[in-house]
């Protein structure tokens, strides 16, 4: 069967249960990576176990699209069972998509922890990178979201500050665990970028901010496509190279705009990644 391309796919009210299986196939199948939460013993339920779940508001952001999406179970570990691999899923989806949570642990980009509250989930950080070369291995885009942007930045050679406050001089709180994601401020896109090329004309946008960690040293895989006004923290990435797999990151959750909020409709940037995803799927044939 031919792919339909992105931009075509019908949207999902005008779906009819006549055909289940094209309407399936022609779908995009997004993966969403896993956030972990380790065994606790103070937990009052699978207090030795541990848990991989998803935040809804992602999964329902890239399902307004029609897209369907497919959190990916680690498949290593102490219960590890069968013949599962990263790649499996990486053949298997279309796209990857990395979301926010815990810090990346700073021995991922050669320091120690400042602070024991910011020595972040190495396990979760071995699963994120392995998920990530396995789907630039297949040719498959990658988007990241907030601690996702940061993941990429360090699997390719980055640095992160562990901590803003602390780091970078005159910096803008930008986590605030009180109001969490009515943290706003202000940042500028690069002009001549991607990311400027889906907003024409648009050089400074509103965004959320829940994040105490960021970019520190850029890895030369990247650059930057917007930037924090207050303190030129970087906002958004993308890959260099264009020859090569797509790869988007922002440091900003775009699952939490609400509409009619003065806060950047990302939308443009949504559909940018899954067309990319389209394009891929196409060209194999999927």
């Amino acid at each position: 069967m031919t792919s339909t391309p992105f931009a075509s796919l019908p949207p999902p009210r005008a779906l009819t249960p006549d055909a289940p299986e094209l309407i399936t196939a022609s779908r995009l199948k997004i993966g969403l990576s896993a956030c972990f939460s380790h065994a606790d013993p103070t937990r009052s339920l699978f207090s030795g176990k541990t848990l991989q779940y998803v935040e809804q508001s992602i999964a329902h952001w890239l399902m307004s699209t029609g897209a369907m999406v497919v959190m990916v179970p680690c498949p290593t570990g102490s219960t590890q069972r069968g013949d599962v691999t990263y790649t499996h899923y990486a053949e298997w989806l279309d796209g990857l998509v990395l979301h926010g949570g815990a810090d990346v642990w700073p021995g991922s980009y050669g320091e120690e922890p400042l602070e024991e509250q910011w020595a972040g989930d190495r396990v979760r950080d071995d699963y994120d990178k392995a998920l990530v070369a396995a789907f630039v291995a297949a040719g498959k885009p990658v988007f990241g979201v907030c601690r996702g942007l940061q993941l990429l930045n360090v699997a390719y050679g980055g640095t992160l500050y562990q901590d803003i406050s602390t780091q970078v001089a005159d910096s803008f709180v930008h986590r605030d665990a009180a109001i969490y994601d009515l943290n706003f401020h202000s940042v500028d896109i690069v002009p001549g970028s991607r990311l400027s090329a889906l907003y024409p004309g648009v050089e400074r946008v509103r965004v959320n901010s829940i994040h105490h960690q960021a970019i520190k040293d850029l890895s030369p895989e990247f650059v930057a496509e917007a930037y924090s006004v207050s303190d030129g923290i970087i906002e958004a990435i993308r890959r260099k190279d264009p020859s090569k797999s797509y790869i988007a990151a922002l440091q900003w959750h775009p699952e939490f705009h609400q509409a009619g909020s003065d806060t950047i409709d990302d939308a443009a940037v949504l559909d940018d990644f899954l067309m990319a995803v389209a394009q891929v799927k196409g060209r194999a044939g999927g």
